[in-house]
């Protein structure tokens, strides 16, 4: 099957994001942010270290989780015994190696752009306020963001609806008003846990 073109996906998500929705809620990393390949990166050098030789498909199956839990994950799966710093130099290594050079994801980027000011927009991530927010400066769309809940905000993160809750109350908007985009299970299994609508837009 052909893959659909950059304004294919743009139509399908424009069509989508008309009609009830008052909010649309995006994930960072993955949904507007071209830089899965790079956090994954991070995570295989970092771990590395530790003698552990990392088999990235983990960190898609863990899409949305807090880096903190992540390296839990890791050292339960590979039966390690992993500092909690680990976590501080997977997100450091990814800020100072790869984070200026992040790419938008440019049609989910352009659906955010074009719903400025008709819709209420956040963006709900798994990752630190500070890489979140840079991500969000270097492609260009962080003074659109009206709302920004990262790792740390709520008592539990993704997989759990608290982060999509928490940016619904703080837009002063309904779960049911809220359409969120994802690109991971745990985001997903979040927002339908939220009461919310949702789109995967790796898989359109």
């Amino acid at each position: 099957m052909q893959e659909k073109s950059i304004a294919e996906k743009l139509e399908i998500l424009n069509n989508k994001t008309n009609g009830k929705y008052k909010a649309l809620l995006y994930d960072c990393d993955g949904t507007l942010a071209d830089n899965m390949m790079a956090h994954k990166l991070s995570y295989k050098e970092v771990v590395a270290r530790y003698g552990v030789d990392l088999d990235v498909a983990l960190i898609d199956e863990l899409a949305g989780w807090p880096t903190k839990l992540v390296i839990q994950e890791i050292a339960k799966r590979y039966h390690v015994d992993l500092p909690e710093s680990v976590a501080e130099e997977k997100s450091a290594l990814f800020f100072e190696k790869y984070i200026n050079n992040t790419q938008p994801i440019p049609f989910v980027t352009e659906n955010l752009k074009a719903n400025v000011g008709k819709k209420k927009i956040g963006v709900v991530s798994g990752g630190s306020r500070k890489t979140v927010t840079r991500s969000l400066e270097v492609i260009g769309v962080k003074p659109l963001i009206d709302v920004l809940i990262c790792a740390g905000d709520t008592p539990k993160g993704k997989p759990f609806p608290d982060p999509f809750l928490e940016a619904a109350k703080e837009l002063g908007v309904k779960p049911e008003e809220c359409l969120v985009f994802e690109d991971g299970d745990p985001g997903v299994a979040a927002a339908e846990a939220a009461g919310m609508d949702w789109v995967r837009v790796d898989k359109l």
